[in-house]
């Protein structure tokens, strides 16, 4: 048996994976353990907490529970508030993207934990080529039975998170072609990539009892699927993005897993089927949104029904922006077109390469730029009501 946590309906969790990079160079630096030790008892009782990752060029910074979407960004300011009290004096730059424009992955270090060394002695290579970062939505869902019906449905909206967070464009100083790299190096880890369509939580249950038994993995926290339920918290996480490179993006994109999620909710309450699609064309979704970002078409519907993604976003927007409403987060929703409109992160990046001639140190230094410098989320929603 594995519980499903009780947890408050649509609350809101946020998990963003940070680079540190020299200051200097743009490139990254293995300080992650001790930033992480400074902090520790600074932030014992802090609402947010700061932890090291795989890697230990990379902090992880996450919010408490929030009622709001605008309460769990609060939390996140503030982590990074406290990161660079340790970082700014050491010359330490922080920035995220889907991945480092310009690092190779036989120059990095792994954290030293005993979960970390057992996956890169299984993985291998792959595991050693994990220099990705990404966000974590997670939503608070009341209802076990709930669960797997929400997660299906929102494997329609899969690409389009991918699309709006694309932001790895670049890969060890190369220009892959894609909007989100990432996307497709992750699924290379055995238990990571799309979720199974499991019906309900029995046949998740079966699916780990079977995974552990053969020793694929050791428990529920090791299933790194895109979408997947997290037990110990109650909640739907979404794991499908790139890192977000800016705080309103990544405050825009929690309003619409925030948003879909309850939308599917009050579906299930008013008995209504929650819509699916084919596994075959999640997967192919997925890559078209790795392969094209914001310009991707993607199949919408069981009957393949093919629409630019930007359109059926905007329409997805119109029609659920009451639920925004509701849930306290209109102007985070908002946000999105900003993205839509303006491009996401990939863009951004390919953009300052292509003026530079290629440099990708200057595309770090935009990113820091753009990390360190960019609106912050109250300056953002306060420039939406002028």
């Amino acid at each position: 048996m594995v519980d499903f946590a009780a947890s408050a309906r649509s609350t809101v969790g946020l998990e963003w994976e940070l680079m540190l990079a020299d200051g200097g160079t743009g490139d990254l630096v293995p300080r992650a353990p001790e930033v992480v030790a400074a902090l520790a008892d600074r932030s014992a009782a802090e609402r947010f907490t700061v932890t090291g990752e795989l890697l230990t060029n990379t902090v992880e910074v996450t919010s408490g529970v929030g009622g709001t979407v605008a309460l769990a960004v609060d939390d996140i300011v503030d982590a990074i508030a406290a990161v660079r009290t340790v970082t700014d004096p050491l010359e330490i730059e922080l920035l995220c993207a889907g991945s480092h424009p310009f690092a190779q992955w036989y120059d990095q270090k792994v954290t030293d934990k005993t979960r970390y060394h057992q996956l890169i002695e299984r993985t291998q290579w792959w595991g050693r080529n994990m220099m990705i970062w990404g966000i974590h939505v997670h939503v608070g869902v009341e209802d076990v039975r709930k669960v797997f019906p929400i997660i299906g449905a929102l494997s329609i909206y899969l690409p389009h998170l991918q699309a709006l967070s694309a932001s790895s464009p670049f890969w060890a100083g190369e220009r892959t072609g894609y909007a989100s790299n990432r996307a497709l190096v992750f699924q290379q880890l055995p238990t990571a990539g799309l979720p199974w369509p499991l019906q309900d939580w029995t046949q998740f249950e079966a699916y780990l009892d079977d995974m552990v038994g053969t020793g694929v993995m050791a428990d529920a926290t090791e299933v790194r699927w895109d979408i997947r339920p997290a037990p110990r918290w109650g909640t739907i996480e979404v794991r499908a993005c790139d890192g977000m490179s800016t705080l309103p993006e990544l405050a825009a994109v929690a309003s619409l897993v925030q948003v879909l999620v309850e939308h599917f909710s009050r579906e299930l309450d008013e008995g209504r089927e929650l819509p699916t699609i084919q596994p075959w064309f999640v997967r192919e979704n997925k890559w078209r949104a790795a392969r094209y970002g914001l310009d991707a078409e993607v199949i919408v519907d069981s009957a393949g029904t093919q629409r630019q993604v930007v359109d059926h976003l905007r329409e997805t927007m119109a029609r659920l922006a009451p639920i925004a409403a509701d849930l306290h987060c209109p102007r985070e929703f908002a946000g999105l077109e900003a993205i839509v409109s303006q491009g996401n992160s990939s863009t951004r990046q390919v953009r300052v390469a292509e003026n530079a001639g290629g440099d990708l140190r200057e595309v770090v230094k935009h990113l820091i730029r753009e990390f360190r410098a960019g609106p912050t989320l109250r300056d953002h929603l306060a420039s939406l009501e002028h």
